[in-house]
Formats: C-alpha cells, sequence, structure tokens
C-alpha cells in the first residue's frame, strides 16, 4: 500500500468525521434527542398518578443532590483521563483540558446521534482542532471504545445473575438481547481487527465484492470503500499495537479507569433515590443501572431517548413509588446525560462557529 494511498484513506476517515460532526447532523439529532425524551418522560409523569407528583418534589433533600453534582464532576474528569493518559504520551503539550473538552464533546454528540455514532468523530475533531495528530486520535478512540466494549458485556453478565427479574416485563429481556448482540459483535470485530486485521479485510472485500454484484452501478465506489477500510484497519491497528507496545501498563488503566467511571455512575442513581427518600439496596440499584445503560448503549434513538426512559419505569418502577418515579426518572437522565451533554454543547457550538471562520 503506497503512502500515497494510505494518504487518501486517512482523508476518507477525516471526511466521514467531518460528515458526522456538522451543524445539520447536530441540530437534527438535538430536536429528535429532545421531542422523544419530553414526550417519553411526560407519558411516565401522567401515567403514573401525577396529582401526588408535585408534592412529593417537596420532600427532596438537596444535600443529596449536591452530592449528585460532586459525582458528577468526578464522572466527567474521569472520563477525560480515560483520554489523556494516552494524550500525555503521544502528544505531552496538548493539556488535560483539551481531554476534557474532547471527553463533554463526546459525551453531547453521543446524545444527538443514534447508538452514539458522533461520539468518536466528536473526540476526534476536538483533539485534532488542538494539535493531536489525526492518527493518535483515532488510535485513542479506540483503544477506549475496546475498553468499553469489554467492560460492559463483562458488567451486563455480573447485573443479570445479582437483579431480580421477577417483576420485570418483556421489554427488558428484548433489550438485553438486543445490547448482548451488538457489543458482542463489535467486540468481535474489535478484537479480529487488532489481531488479525488481514482477516477483517478480506471480510470487507468479499462484502463489497458482493453489494457490487447487486449494484454494479455502485461498484467504483463499494471496491473504494472496501480499500481504505482496509487500509485503514492495517494502519490504526499497527499504531494501537505500538501504543499499548510502548505504555504496556495504559490499556489495564485504561480499564481500572473505566470500572471505575461507571462504578460512579451506576452509584449516582442510588444517591438519587437516597434523596427522594428512598431507601433501596444498592446492589439492585446498580445492577438495574447496568441494565439500562448496557440495553440503551447501540439504541437506534439519539442519546437512547425513549428506550432509556422505558428502562429506567420498567426497572426502577418495581422499588419505586408511582409519585416518585417520573421524578427520578427526569433527574437519572439529567445528571447522567441532559448536563454533561450541555456542557459538550457549549464546546462543540465553539468549535463549529471558529471552524465556520476560519473558512470564511
Amino acid at each position: 500500500m503506497t503512502e500515497v494511498t494510505e494518504q487518501e484513506a486517512t482523508n476518507a476517515e477525516k471526511q466521514e468525521v467531518n460528515k458526522v460532526f456538522n451543524k445539520n447532523v447536530i441540530i437534527k439529532g438535538a430536536l429528535w434527542f429532545a421531542l422523544i425524551t419530553v414526550a417519553t418522560i411526560a407519558g411516565i409523569f401522567f401515567y403514573n398518578n401525577t396529582g401526588d407528583t408535585v408534592t412529593a418534589l417537596q420532600h427532596i433533600s438537596y444535600k443529596y443532590i449536591a452530592i449528585c453534582f460532586v459525582m458528577l464532576f468526578v464522572d466527567l474528569m474521569l472520563g477525560s483521563w480515560r483520554n489523556h493518559i494516552y494524550v500525555r504520551k503521544l502528544a505531552p503539550g496538548v493539556s488535560h483540558w483539551v481531554s476534557f473538552r474532547a471527553n463533554v464533546a463526546n459525551m453531547f454528540m453521543g446524545a444527538v446521534t443514534p447508538a452514539h455514532g458522533g461520539a468518536g468523530p466528536a473526540q476526534i475533531f476536538v483533539y485534532t482542532s488542538n494539535g493531536v495528530k489525526f492518527i493518535d486520535a483515532f488510535a485513542i478512540s479506540l483503544i477506549n471504545m475496546g475498553a468499553t466494549l469489554i467492560f460492559m458485556p463483562l458488567a451486563g453478565f455480573v447485573a443479570i445473575m445479582l437483579m431480580d427479574t421477577s417483576s420485570v416485563n418483556s421489554f427488558v429481556p428484548q433489550m438485553l438481547k438486543f445490547g448482548f448482540t451488538f457489543f458482542l459483535l463489535f467486540l468481535a470485530a474489535f478484537i479480529l481487527a487488532f489481531w488479525k486485521p488481514l482477516w477483517i479485510g478480506a471480510i470487507i472485500k468479499q462484502i463489497a465484492k458482493g453489494l457490487s454484484a447487486v449494484f454494479p452501478k455502485r461498484k467504483e465506489k463499494f471496491t473504494k470503500w472496501a480499500d481504505n477500510s482496509f487500509t485503514n484497519i492495517s494502519k490504526y491497528q499497527q499504531t494501537c499495537s505500538v501504543i499499548i507496545r510502548q505504555n504496556p501498563f495504559l490499556f489495564p488503566l485504561s480499564l481500572l479507569i473505566t470500572t471505575v467511571l461507571y462504578v460512579n455512575k451506576y452509584c449516582l442513581q442510588w444517591v438519587i433515590l437516597m434523596g427522594l427518600g428512598v431507601h433501596a439496596n444498592l446492589v439492585q440499584v446498580i445492577a438495574f443501572q447496568v441494565i439500562i445503560q448496557f440495553g440503551i448503549y447501540f439504541a437506534p434513538s439519539p442519546g437512547g431517548s425513549g428506550f432509556a426512559e422505558v428502562l429506567i419505569s420498567n426497572l426502577f418502577g418495581t422499588i419505586i413509588p408511582k409519585t416518585l418515579l417520573s421524578i427520578f426518572t427526569l433527574l437519572q437522565r439529567s445528571f447522567l446525560l441532559f448536563f454533561p451533554a450541555m456542557v459538550g454543547a457549549y464546546v462543540v457550538i465553539s468549535l463549529l462557529r471558529k471552524h465556520t471562520l476560519k473558512k470564511g
């Protein structure tokens, strides 16, 4: 593979990142995210006897809500450090503040695109806008995606063993099957791409060949896609291998940070419940949140909106009074997604404005 072809493949990958990270995609995704979320929470609110819900608001303990904000800050810092442990090795001049902005931009774009599709491109865009090489930013995103792909199925298995599933309806097992299917497929693809990149390249070329037979007019486009994909897989596999080989303790550290990051997220729900005056079993609460996070990660709606609220209602509705369920759902989604996404939105809008001014 020549250097010119590799450059073309990198440029094609950059174009894909820019295609996702643009104003129209963001506005459309944000609107759908807001509409679905508001409609679903409103549905939960009216379905669960709203008469006493407003009264229940008066009994919230703001001491616990303050603790939730501290845990939210910890969440954002852990997310940024998970990336920055690599950045400080690959681009020592880049500050931790850049990694913080990359992390919140990641969270915002994950919220407004289906299946978190825009999260990686947003993170890459922030890093490349601040002097990190594209290939390094992409490799960091891939490595940490690998850590998530390893952690989430394991957490899902543990949660299923610990939680009481006797009182949940059939929607929960269906979302679990959906989550496990996609996580295991992506994990298998990640492992094969890392250890056997030629196999994945060959599979992609066969897929392109099959698609070309079905759509002969697009043969050139499919062939170019397969060639670029093959080149990128080989190149990024080599980059990731070098990073991990030169810094053997970083990936285990990334796994550790990933674990602490998600445990903090899971425990945050328990603190919200304490603030609402609900004394629930911590293990059961963590198990519920693992299932929710696991089920919505690859959901086809922006930020898992709709699916997340229904899962929260189905699972936490077994341990929370109906009058508190809509409040809990709103607080849970706010601390885990809405507040970080708001910070990320500011970062993304600022970047897009600068990008537009440069073009002008």
